[in-house]
């Protein structure tokens, strides 16, 4: 059985180094099959024909996901942002947040309503979005030198095979992006 190297980073690690874990244990964390589902958080400014609107298009978005509006304002505004095809809620809430604010008109900051996650989601150690996903079972197979970074902050990432993956990868991905798995 093949182990992958995985960064500390992106799982526990104990004063030893860094974890390891089989492709199949990585592989069973991912959602590879599953369609965006979306939690709207109960606020009382906002009416349940707008929840379920926000509902209805944050599913038609990629995973992971959050939709920010600006509470004085509505949904039907320039301010109501969905931040979608990040690896993991808290980074795609903060872009929601941050563009938010910098179209809102009403007086009050914008929060988060809502969450676009994978169906059947449950917390785990690793998660990609929907594209990243998608690239990374499809792409990452073979023998040989092969690397997958990510970004903590963003959706972005990159693959690289042969001598240099990992450098190539990141290069790929971006200027705050952290090699996930490499062998």
């Amino acid at each position: 059985m093949k182990y992958w190297v995985l960064a500390a980073t992106v799982l526990a690690t104990t004063a030893a180094g860094a974890q390891t874990m089989s492709l199949r244990d990585l592989r069973g964390m991912l959602y590879p099959d599953a369609r965006a589902e979306v939690e709207i958080l109960p606020k009382d400014y906002l009416p349940a024909d707008q929840a379920a609107l926000l509902r209805q298009v944050g599913a038609q978005q990629a995973y992971y996901g959050a939709i920010a509006i600006s509470p004085d304002e509505g949904i039907m505004v320039e301010a109501t942002v969905a931040a979608a095809n990040y690896h993991n809620t808290e980074a795609a809430s903060a872009a929601a947040l941050r563009d938010c604010n910098a179209r809102r008109k009403g007086a009050r900051d914008c929060e988060i309503v809502g969450y676009i996650r994978p169906a059947g989601w449950s917390e785990k150690p690793v998660q990609l979005s929907q594209a990243a996903t998608a690239a990374f079972l499809g792409d990452f197979r073979g023998n040989g030198p092969k690397a997958f970074a990510i970004s903590p902050t963003t959706g972005e990432w990159g693959l690289a095979k042969g001598e240099g993956a990992a450098a190539e990868a990141v290069a790929q991905c971006g200027a705050d992006c952290q090699v996930l798995v490499q062998n």
